[in-house]
Protein backbone atom coordinates (compact mmCIF):
# COMPACT_ATOMS: atom_id res chain seq x y z
CA UNK A 1 0.00 0.00 0.00
CA UNK A 2 1.28 3.44 -0.89
CA UNK A 3 -0.43 6.83 -0.50
CA UNK A 4 0.92 10.21 -1.60
CA UNK A 5 -0.12 13.85 -1.57
CA UNK A 6 -0.49 15.72 -4.89
CA UNK A 7 2.71 16.29 -6.84
CA UNK A 8 0.98 18.02 -9.79
CA UNK A 9 -2.08 20.27 -10.11
CA UNK A 10 -4.12 18.22 -12.58
CA UNK A 11 -6.25 15.64 -10.69
CA UNK A 12 -6.27 13.06 -13.52
CA UNK A 13 -2.47 13.17 -13.79
CA UNK A 14 -2.12 13.00 -10.01
CA UNK A 15 -4.29 9.87 -9.93
CA UNK A 16 -2.19 8.30 -12.67
CA UNK A 17 1.13 9.12 -10.99
CA UNK A 18 -0.12 7.81 -7.66
CA UNK A 19 -1.17 4.54 -9.30
CA UNK A 20 2.22 4.07 -10.99
CA UNK A 21 3.90 4.83 -7.67
CA UNK A 22 1.77 2.26 -5.84
CA UNK A 23 2.53 -0.48 -8.37
CA UNK A 24 6.26 0.10 -8.14
CA UNK A 25 6.83 -2.04 -5.03
CA UNK A 26 5.32 -5.07 -6.78
CA UNK A 27 7.48 -4.58 -9.87
CA UNK A 28 10.58 -4.00 -7.73
CA UNK A 29 10.29 -7.60 -6.51
CA UNK A 30 9.66 -9.01 -9.97
CA UNK A 31 5.94 -9.51 -9.33
CA UNK A 32 2.86 -9.07 -11.48
CA UNK A 33 0.13 -6.85 -9.99
CA UNK A 34 -3.42 -8.13 -10.44
CA UNK A 35 -5.90 -6.13 -8.36
CA UNK A 36 -6.02 -2.85 -6.45
CA UNK A 37 -8.11 -1.07 -3.83
CA UNK A 38 -8.29 2.73 -3.97
CA UNK A 39 -7.63 4.76 -0.82
CA UNK A 40 -8.42 8.47 -0.77
CA UNK A 41 -8.42 11.07 1.98
CA UNK A 42 -9.91 14.53 1.42
CA UNK A 43 -11.91 17.32 3.01
CA UNK A 44 -15.50 17.25 1.68
CA UNK A 45 -15.73 21.00 2.24
CA UNK A 46 -12.73 21.74 0.03
CA UNK A 47 -13.02 19.35 -2.90
CA UNK A 48 -15.78 18.85 -5.44
CA UNK A 49 -16.81 15.29 -6.23
CA UNK A 50 -15.74 15.91 -9.83
CA UNK A 51 -12.10 16.25 -8.69
CA UNK A 52 -12.26 12.93 -6.84
CA UNK A 53 -13.73 11.30 -9.96
CA UNK A 54 -10.87 12.64 -12.10
CA UNK A 55 -8.28 11.26 -9.68
CA UNK A 56 -9.93 7.84 -9.86
CA UNK A 57 -10.13 8.02 -13.66
CA UNK A 58 -6.41 8.73 -13.80
CA UNK A 59 -5.66 5.74 -11.59
CA UNK A 60 -7.93 3.44 -13.60
CA UNK A 61 -6.21 4.53 -16.81
CA UNK A 62 -2.91 3.19 -15.42
CA UNK A 63 -4.52 0.02 -14.10
CA UNK A 64 -5.94 -0.66 -17.55
CA UNK A 65 -2.47 -0.30 -19.07
CA UNK A 66 -1.08 -2.69 -16.46
CA UNK A 67 -3.84 -5.24 -17.14
CA UNK A 68 -5.30 -4.88 -13.65
CA UNK A 69 -8.68 -4.51 -11.99
CA UNK A 70 -9.89 -1.97 -9.42
CA UNK A 71 -11.86 -3.99 -6.87
CA UNK A 72 -13.16 -1.14 -4.72
CA UNK A 73 -11.75 1.20 -2.14
CA UNK A 74 -12.15 3.33 0.93
CA UNK A 75 -12.36 7.07 1.59
CA UNK A 76 -11.61 8.99 4.77
CA UNK A 77 -11.82 12.61 5.83
CA UNK A 78 -8.49 14.39 5.87
CA UNK A 79 -7.52 18.09 5.73
CA UNK A 80 -4.87 17.29 3.11
CA UNK A 81 -5.69 15.46 -0.11
CA UNK A 82 -4.14 11.98 -0.28
CA UNK A 83 -4.53 9.14 -2.74
CA UNK A 84 -3.00 5.74 -3.32
CA UNK A 85 -3.63 2.07 -3.91
CA UNK A 86 -3.40 -1.16 -1.99
CA UNK A 87 -2.07 -3.62 -4.57
CA UNK A 88 -2.16 -7.41 -4.70
CA UNK A 89 -0.05 -9.41 -7.11
CA UNK A 90 1.64 -12.74 -7.74
CA UNK A 91 5.24 -13.75 -8.18
CA UNK A 92 7.15 -16.81 -9.35
CA UNK A 93 9.07 -18.19 -6.40
CA UNK A 94 12.30 -18.67 -8.34
CA UNK A 95 12.19 -15.21 -9.92
CA UNK A 96 11.86 -12.98 -6.87
CA UNK A 97 14.01 -9.85 -7.00
CA UNK A 98 15.42 -9.33 -3.51
CA UNK A 99 16.67 -6.05 -2.06
CA UNK A 100 19.92 -7.71 -0.98
CA UNK A 101 22.11 -10.20 -2.81
CA UNK A 102 24.54 -8.17 -4.91
CA UNK A 103 28.02 -9.59 -5.45
CA UNK A 104 31.44 -7.94 -5.84
CA UNK A 105 31.94 -7.07 -9.49
CA UNK A 106 28.25 -6.49 -10.20
CA UNK A 107 27.23 -3.40 -12.15
CA UNK A 108 24.75 -0.91 -10.64
CA UNK A 109 21.99 0.31 -12.95
CA UNK A 110 19.34 3.02 -12.47
CA UNK A 111 16.32 3.18 -14.79
CA UNK A 112 15.00 6.73 -14.23
CA UNK A 113 16.67 10.12 -13.67
CA UNK A 114 16.48 11.72 -10.23
CA UNK A 115 15.31 15.19 -9.16
CA UNK A 116 11.56 14.60 -9.03
CA UNK A 117 11.13 15.72 -5.41
CA UNK A 118 12.95 18.98 -6.02
CA UNK A 119 10.99 19.78 -9.19
CA UNK A 120 7.59 19.02 -7.64
CA UNK A 121 8.55 21.14 -4.64
CA UNK A 122 9.36 23.96 -7.08
CA UNK A 123 5.95 23.49 -8.67
CA UNK A 124 4.24 23.82 -5.28
CA UNK A 125 6.42 26.83 -4.50
CA UNK A 126 5.43 28.61 -7.71
CA UNK A 127 8.95 28.58 -9.14
CA UNK A 128 7.99 26.27 -12.04
CA UNK A 129 4.84 25.60 -14.02
CA UNK A 130 3.47 22.15 -14.80
CA UNK A 131 4.76 22.63 -18.34
CA UNK A 132 8.25 23.21 -16.93
CA UNK A 133 8.24 19.82 -15.19
CA UNK A 134 6.65 17.86 -18.04
CA UNK A 135 9.78 15.75 -18.38
CA UNK A 136 9.50 14.71 -14.73
CA UNK A 137 5.77 13.99 -15.15
CA UNK A 138 6.47 11.69 -18.08
CA UNK A 139 8.98 9.73 -16.02
CA UNK A 140 6.58 9.50 -13.07
CA UNK A 141 3.93 8.08 -15.41
CA UNK A 142 6.28 5.37 -16.69
CA UNK A 143 5.55 1.94 -15.20
CA UNK A 144 8.46 -0.14 -13.95
CA UNK A 145 7.00 -3.33 -15.45
CA UNK A 146 9.38 -3.67 -18.40
CA UNK A 147 12.35 -2.71 -16.22
CA UNK A 148 11.44 -5.47 -13.77
CA UNK A 149 11.13 -8.02 -16.57
CA UNK A 150 14.48 -6.94 -18.01
CA UNK A 151 16.04 -7.30 -14.55
CA UNK A 152 14.77 -10.88 -14.27
CA UNK A 153 15.89 -11.82 -17.77
CA UNK A 154 19.35 -10.34 -17.22
CA UNK A 155 19.89 -12.27 -13.97
CA UNK A 156 19.73 -9.31 -11.56
CA UNK A 157 21.25 -10.12 -8.18
CA UNK A 158 19.27 -7.43 -6.29
CA UNK A 159 16.77 -4.68 -6.95
CA UNK A 160 14.64 -2.03 -5.30
CA UNK A 161 12.64 1.01 -6.36
CA UNK A 162 13.85 4.53 -5.65
CA UNK A 163 11.21 6.50 -3.76
CA UNK A 164 11.06 8.42 -0.47
CA UNK A 165 14.55 7.65 0.84
CA UNK A 166 16.20 9.01 -2.30
CA UNK A 167 18.84 7.31 -4.40
CA UNK A 168 21.43 7.02 -1.63
CA UNK A 169 18.92 5.96 1.02
CA UNK A 170 17.64 3.07 -1.07
CA UNK A 171 21.17 2.16 -2.15
CA UNK A 172 22.20 1.99 1.50
CA UNK A 173 19.27 -0.31 2.29
CA UNK A 174 20.66 -2.68 -0.35
CA UNK A 175 24.09 -2.91 1.31
CA UNK A 176 23.48 -2.36 5.03
CA UNK A 177 24.64 -5.21 7.27
CA UNK A 178 26.30 -6.89 4.27
CA UNK A 179 29.83 -7.65 3.08
CA UNK A 180 29.65 -5.41 0.01
CA UNK A 181 29.89 -1.68 -0.76
CA UNK A 182 28.32 0.28 -3.58
CA UNK A 183 30.77 2.51 -5.44
CA UNK A 184 28.66 5.14 -7.20
CA UNK A 185 30.01 7.49 -9.85
CA UNK A 186 28.35 10.81 -9.10
CA UNK A 187 28.90 12.15 -12.63
CA UNK A 188 27.09 9.16 -14.18
CA UNK A 189 23.84 9.68 -12.28
CA UNK A 190 21.09 10.99 -14.59
CA UNK A 191 19.47 14.23 -13.39
CA UNK A 192 16.29 15.86 -14.69
CA UNK A 193 16.68 19.26 -16.32
CA UNK A 194 16.13 22.38 -14.17
CA UNK A 195 16.80 20.38 -10.99
CA UNK A 196 20.07 22.05 -10.06
CA UNK A 197 18.60 25.49 -10.75
CA UNK A 198 15.80 24.72 -8.31
CA UNK A 199 18.26 23.57 -5.65
CA UNK A 200 19.98 26.95 -5.98
CA UNK A 201 16.56 28.58 -5.61
CA UNK A 202 16.01 26.77 -2.29
CA UNK A 203 13.36 24.37 -3.60
CA UNK A 204 14.58 21.30 -1.69
CA UNK A 205 11.97 19.15 0.11
CA UNK A 206 12.42 18.56 3.83
CA UNK A 207 12.68 14.84 3.15
CA UNK A 208 16.04 15.35 1.40
CA UNK A 209 17.49 16.95 4.53
CA UNK A 210 16.07 14.14 6.70
CA UNK A 211 17.54 11.50 4.40
CA UNK A 212 20.93 13.21 4.43
CA UNK A 213 20.97 13.28 8.25
CA UNK A 214 20.06 9.58 8.39
CA UNK A 215 22.96 8.69 6.08
CA UNK A 216 25.58 10.53 8.14
CA UNK A 217 28.48 8.15 8.75
CA UNK A 218 27.15 5.63 6.25
CA UNK A 219 28.55 7.30 3.13
CA UNK A 220 32.19 7.70 2.18
CA UNK A 221 32.64 10.67 -0.14
CA UNK A 222 35.84 10.31 -2.13
CA UNK A 223 35.15 13.02 -4.70
CA UNK A 224 34.38 16.71 -4.13
CA UNK A 225 30.66 16.84 -3.39
CA UNK A 226 28.82 20.06 -2.51
CA UNK A 227 25.88 20.13 -0.09
CA UNK A 228 23.64 20.78 -3.10
CA UNK A 229 24.88 17.57 -4.75
CA UNK A 230 24.33 15.63 -1.53
CA UNK A 231 20.77 16.90 -1.29
CA UNK A 232 20.17 15.89 -4.89
CA UNK A 233 21.33 12.34 -4.17
CA UNK A 234 18.99 12.12 -1.17
CA UNK A 235 16.04 13.83 -2.87
CA UNK A 236 12.86 11.78 -2.24
CA UNK A 237 11.43 10.49 -5.51
CA UNK A 238 7.79 9.88 -6.37
CA UNK A 239 7.39 6.97 -8.79
CA UNK A 240 11.14 6.70 -9.30
CA UNK A 241 13.00 4.05 -11.22
CA UNK A 242 14.49 0.71 -10.25
CA UNK A 243 17.97 0.43 -8.77
CA UNK A 244 19.40 -2.89 -9.96
CA UNK A 245 22.63 -4.85 -9.63
CA UNK A 246 23.57 -7.52 -12.14
CA UNK A 247 26.66 -9.41 -13.30
CA UNK A 248 28.85 -7.40 -15.67
CA UNK A 249 28.55 -10.00 -18.43
CA UNK A 250 24.74 -9.59 -18.37
CA UNK A 251 24.63 -5.82 -18.80
CA UNK A 252 24.11 -6.12 -22.55
CA UNK A 253 21.04 -8.29 -21.98
CA UNK A 254 19.48 -5.48 -19.96
CA UNK A 255 20.61 -2.79 -22.41
CA UNK A 256 19.15 -4.68 -25.36
CA UNK A 257 15.74 -4.85 -23.67
CA UNK A 258 14.98 -1.28 -24.73
CA UNK A 259 14.41 -0.13 -21.14
CA UNK A 260 16.13 3.19 -20.34
CA UNK A 261 19.13 2.42 -18.16
CA UNK A 262 22.10 4.25 -16.72
CA UNK A 263 25.21 2.53 -15.36
CA UNK A 264 26.03 4.47 -12.19
CA UNK A 265 28.55 2.29 -10.38
CA UNK A 266 29.92 -1.05 -9.29
CA UNK A 267 29.69 -3.39 -6.32
CA UNK A 268 32.86 -4.22 -4.37
CA UNK A 269 33.75 -6.23 -1.28
CA UNK A 270 33.24 -4.13 1.81
CA UNK A 271 31.30 -3.55 5.00
CA UNK A 272 27.90 -2.20 3.95
CA UNK A 273 28.73 1.37 2.93
CA UNK A 274 28.13 3.68 -0.02
CA UNK A 275 31.15 5.27 -1.66
CA UNK A 276 30.70 8.31 -3.89
CA UNK A 277 33.50 8.83 -6.41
Amino acid sequence: MDIITPVVNDPFTFGSISAVNSLSDIYAMGGRPLTAMALIGFSPCDFELSIIKEILKGAIDILDKAGMFLMGGHSFEDPELKFGLSVTGTIERNKILHQKGSNPGDIIILTKPIGIGILTTALKGGKLSEKDIQEAVEWMLRLNDTAAQAAIESGATSATDVTGFGLLGHAYNMVRDSSVNFVINQKDIPVLSRTRDMIDAGMVPEGAYNNLRFLEGKIEIITKLSEEDRLLLTDPQTSGGLLITLPEDRVNVFSNSGVPSYIIGRVESGNGKIKIV
